[in-house]
């Protein structure tokens, strides 16, 4: 087809380096040319083509996204994989009653949606500080059952899910502040800093989370917090300061996480 032929050239010469795959996902996007047109100019911009069309995938899941939030990465699967386990180890000792499960800095809620589908019954929460954020995940998340808040981590959170919480999942900013310059500029350009910016080295919203962590899971609960490989021991010194056994986990998509379980008597 001539149109695609030159739209994937389009988007070749602005630099996309899967073209094919992006003119066929525009072309089912729309079949007005004008509306096509509009879409094209935007992605050619270097606006995140999950921004463009409006859905990102994740998990196998399309996903409602808007404009400047935050799109879910794909190395973030593997947090939500051992989640689900999680998940499911817990509602079997509990003899099936819906584990609590919080998505925290759940962004447009990828994680929380990607659990609600495959873990079985639970009682899940999200919460995010950004409201376009908030927005996006409350489209995903409450038709899947979810009560989703926005506001600062835990302040977000009903009270009454203190020291009740089976599985908190974060995936919260980790790129230390000066190399946000580095990041691509569909990434620094598009996506909400908050979202991008951990602090100088990178933690500082990994501290804030660890550190009220244990007051908010349930005996035997489970902290599952993304970071990079680099970062990984320093996370889990901060979740053993803060009263959980930490471990690394890592996979073969460059996925980094560390789970840190909370004491099972107290």
């Amino acid at each position: 087809m001539r149109v695609e032929a030159d739209l994937v050239l389009g988007l070749r010469a602005a630099g996309c380096v899967f073209a094919e795959d992006e003119a066929r996902l525009l072309l089912e996007a729309t079949d007005d040319s004008d509306a096509l047109e509009a879409l094209v100019a935007r992605r050619v911009a270097g606006e995140p083509l999950e921004q463009v069309l409006g859905w990102a995938e994740f998990g196998g899941l399309r996903l409602h996204l808007e404009p400047g939030v935050f799109v879910p990465r794909h190395r973030t699967e593997f947090l939500a994989a051992v989640a689900a386990q999680f998940v499911r180890d817990r509602a079997d000792s509990q003899r099936g009653a819906p584990p609590v499960v919080v998505d925290l800095c759940c962004g447009i809620g990828a994680i929380g949606a990607m659990l609600a589908d495959v873990a079985g019954p639970i009682d899940l929460v999200a919460a995010d500080v950004d409201a376009a954020a908030v927005r996006a995940a409350r489209r995903n998340l409450e038709p899947r059952g979810a009560r989703v808040f926005e506001g600062d981590l835990y302040d977000a959170l009903p009270d009454d899910l203190r020291g009740r919480v089976d599985v908190l999942a974060v995936n919260a900013p980790y790129v230390p502040t000066d190399e946000i310059a580095l990041m691509p500029p569909e990434a620094r350009e598009h996506e909400a800093r908050v979202a991008l910016d951990g602090g100088g080295d990178g933690l500082d919203v990994h501290r804030r989370v660890v550190a009220s962590a244990a007051r908010w899971l349930a005996p035997g609960g489970m902290l599952l917090i993304e970071t990079s490989e680099r970062q990984a021991s320093t996370a889990a010194d901060l979740m053993r300061e803060g009263g959980l056994a930490p471990r690394v986990m890592n996979d073969e998509d460059d996925g980094t996480i560390v789970v840190g379980e909370a004491p099972s008597a107290r």
